[in-house]
């Protein structure tokens, strides 16, 4: 079938974007330290892939508070900021768009990165999961994630400021937007669920008080940066990191028709966590266009094929690809032109590491 709808072009919040293909975020931990600041390197990688419509950084974190795996970026001092410009300049003179991934990790996060040796969550409930730590030998290793601490009222509204003034700083570093990832078992995503949200005050319970945390995180940060600039990515079908929740569907809809009122640019949709691809139904997509009108974004395990299938359906406007892109900076045009595509060579190079697995992998050679 034709992949023509892939290079179509399209506005996203007033930004135009040459092509419907999306770099996905990944989680790379190359950042200098201490202080997890954004380098040189990681500017050349996000360059080299600028044909993308449209990139969205690896997360990163909105405070030290929100840190959970090791070399991740921050983007909440100014040494951050002013690396983080590096990245944005060199995206630019590619010609490309890129926004910022904002994140708080929550309960996914190891007691080596706070203060006080506890990671914060809407409740006391460990995730039954695992994040990378390096060790002062120098080596990662995925290690338990303790049970953490829940987080007081007054906390949460401090995490919400967090958040604006991380959008603030991701103007100032020359980013063309955000996104807040509020999904695959973070904090966002843990107060959405009740398998990880037992809270009895306004921020738990009801399905309208689970999605205020995230209602007021987009309120701040549309009010500080403009709605046009802002996406959310949701993760509403994996279950992983113990986010199961019967509820989870129609609580991610009901919060989509808020995402409209607030008039946010797109949602994005995480529909694959590594292997693991549940289904996603046909009535899950034809509901989520009838309360959001604005672009949709999904991710997981498409191929060129199948993503044009579904812009073609007009049941979503951009397909985001994550891995292909480690090994393809210029995915793009391969597809375009249906060259091969390189794969990745060394799983050991994606999380942390120099330009190996990173920066060398070949643009197609005519």
């Amino acid at each position: 079938m034709s992949i023509e709808s892939l290079f179509e072009v399209k506005t996203l919040g007033g930004m135009v974007t040459q092509n419907r293909i999306v770099m996905a975020p990944m989680t790379r931990s190359r950042t200098a330290q201490p202080g997890d600041i954004p380098t040189e390197l990681m500017a050349t990688y996000y360059a080299q892939r600028a044909t993308a419509g449209l990139i969205i950084s690896e997360a990163t974190q909105i405070s030290a508070q929100g840190k959970g795996y090791s070399f991740t970026p921050g983007i909440y001092t100014q040494e951050q900021i002013e690396g983080w410009k590096q990245v944005t300049q060199a995206v630019h003179k590619e010609g490309g768009k890129i926004f910022l991934q904002l994140w708080h990790v929550g309960r996914m996060s190891h007691s080596s990165f706070h203060h006080d040796g506890t990671p914060v969550a809407p409740s006391a409930l460990a995730p039954d999961a695992q994040v990378w730590v390096v060790g002062d030998d120098g080596e990662g290793r995925m290690l338990d994630c303790p049970t953490p601490r829940a987080l007081s009222v007054k906390e949460i509204k401090e995490i919400v400021n967090d958040y604006k003034q991380a959008a603030i700083n991701a103007i100032e570093a020359g980013f063309d937007g955000v996104e807040i990832h509020g999904g695959n078992g973070y904090l966002i995503d843990q107060f959405l669920r009740r398998s990880a949200n037992k809270r009895t005050d306004e921020y738990g319970g009801s399905q309208e008080n689970r999605i205020r945390f995230a209602c007021e995180i987009i309120g701040a940060i549309s009010n500080a940066i403009g709605a046009h600039k802002v996406g959310i990515r949701l993760a509403p079908f994996i279950t992983q990191r113990g986010m199961g929740d019967s509820e989870a569907i129609d609580t991610i809809l009901l919060a989509a028709k808020q995402f409209e009122q607030i008039g946010i640019a797109y949602i994005h949709l995480a529909e694959a966590d590594w292997d693991d691809a549940p289904t996603v139904t046909p009535e899950f997509r034809v509901a989520l266009r009838q309360y959001f009108s604005g672009a949709i974004i999904v991710a997981g395990n498409y191929t060129e094929h199948s993503g044009a299938q579904l812009i073609e359906q007009g049941l979503v406007d951009y397909i985001a690809f994550g891995r292909r892109f480690i090994a393809n900076p210029d995915l793009p045009y391969r597809i375009q032109e249906q060259l091969p595509l390189n794969t990745i060579t060394d799983g050991s190079t994606l999380f942390g590491g120099t330009a190996k697995g990173y920066t060398d992998y070949p643009a197609y050679q005519k």
